[in-house]
């Protein structure tokens, strides 16, 4: 009777993590596709999975080096960065900047992959978690607080809106 080996578990771990990565993207891509947003299920899951496969192959190379998984995290942060920038959309007639709240999903996307691919598949379960409820509940809890008063001249809109 054959048992499984610990290097098979390691490598069903590391499955777990990537699935866990792009499911946990995927989730909050799927919001942003049900918006109309430009970023979706795909750009999101993608992304996700992309940090955490950076993350999981730099401890493969070097492992217990937490200098070197510090700088890949930095260069994953910093990419990440300038895939936000090309959702946030400014309108100067109008006075308007939208797709911030995209931006940040893009970003807390990859920082649940890096989670998970460092093994910590419950701190961005919990990520995860408060992620949705931010988005699912803050633009009522938002016009809520506000009064639902009118904008100044100048004014950052909150891309989950209707169109």
């Amino acid at each position: 009777m054959p048992f499984i080996t610990d290097s098979a578990l390691a490598e069903l771990a590391l499955l777990f993590n990537l699935l866990c990565a792009t499911l946990f993207g995927g989730l909050i891509g799927l919001n942003r596709q049900l918006h109309h947003r430009p970023a979706g299920l795909r750009t999101h899951a993608l992304t996700a999975l992309a940090a955490a496969l950076a993350i999981t192959v730099i401890q493969q190379l070097q492992p217990g080096t937490a200098d070197a998984a510090s700088r890949v995290a930095q260069g994953v942060l910093t990419g990440i960065g300038f895939i936000g920038a090309g959702v946030i959309v400014h309108h100067e007639r109008r006075y308007r900047v939208e797709g911030l709240t995209t931006a940040a999903t893009i970003w807390v996307s990859s920082m649940l992959g890096l989670a998970c691919g460092t093994g910590h598949v419950l701190t961005a379960a919990v990520g995860l978690a408060l992620t949705l409820l931010i988005l699912v509940l803050g633009n009522r809890l938002e016009q809520r607080l506000a009064g639902r008063g009118p904008n100044d001249d100048v004014s950052l809109t909150d891309d989950d809106k209707p169109n």
